[in-house]
């Protein structure tokens, strides 16, 4: 990773570390609670274009993983779909969720689950679209010396949110999804150019599938241009 790709994912992170207490913050015209150490989609754009890019399965099913807020999860429901299973690793960000779900009054058609990407499933789990905005930056900003307590633990959901070394949480959502979706079922990534294409690629290739750019945007700030994509994955 370039030395400024570094530096812009140090100053998001930092900017999320400055979030230590419960707050809510506006996007797509609603109001939505953020609880410390879970990722804030309104300090991005990503949130507001996959939001907009993604295909929900009208009266289907959807699956997301990586759900932190919930704000896509939502979306979900308020654009139709039927069933809406979001998942979080972090038990915070499975609780951002709920309170999300509640707030926007989906609860009943929002299942939320927190465990390690398809774990908390079963083999009769299955949906028509699976999303995850993925954490792209292969590198790890965490400090593995910090001491324990709340505040590491927030710091350590936050780097899992943002870095994945090796994509070895790739690795896993490539290796998991194809149990999970049903008949003509679509994959979607949401990714950036922080992440490594070449390597995304090849670990995607070693699971039988082909990373397909369907959206793209280019975000241009001060310190340069941001390419965002969603990808849709498709076997090989």
């Amino acid at each position: 990773m370039e030395t400024r790709d570094r530096e812009r994912v140090i100053r998001l992170r930092e900017r999320h570390r400055e979030i230590t207490e419960p707050r809510t913050f506006r996007l797509g015209g609603h109001e939505w609670d953020l609880l410390p150490g879970v990722y804030a989609p309104n300090l991005t754009p990503s949130a507001l274009l996959y939001a907009e890019w993604v295909p929900y399965p009208v009266g289907g099913s959807f699956c997301e993983i990586g759900s932190g807020t919930g704000y896509i999860a939502v979306t979900a429901a308020h654009r139709g779909c039927d069933r809406v299973t979001a998942i979080d690793i972090g038990p915070v960000s499975a609780e951002n969720t709920r309170k999300n779900a509640e707030r926007h009054g989906v609860s009943d058609r929002v299942t939320v689950l927190c465990g390690d990407m398809f774990e908390p499933l079963t083999e009769n789990d299955r949906y028509d679209v699976v999303f995850w905005n993925s954490n792209f930056v292969e590198a790890s900003f965490g400090d593995p010396a910090a001491p324990e307590g709340p505040e590491a633990d927030r710091d350590a959901m936050l780097d899992l949110a943002f870095c994945d070394p090796g994509y070895a949480t790739h690795r896993k959502f490539f290796d998991g999804v194809r149990d999970h979706l049903n008949p003509g079922g679509r994959v979607l990534l949401g990714f950036t150019d922080l992440g490594d294409d070449e390597l995304l690629e090849r670990v995607a290739r070693e699971h039988g599938w082909s990373p397909v750019p369907r959206r793209r945007a280019v975000g241009v700030y001060p310190d340069g241009e941001l390419r965002y994509e969603l990808l849709e994955l498709l076997p090989v």
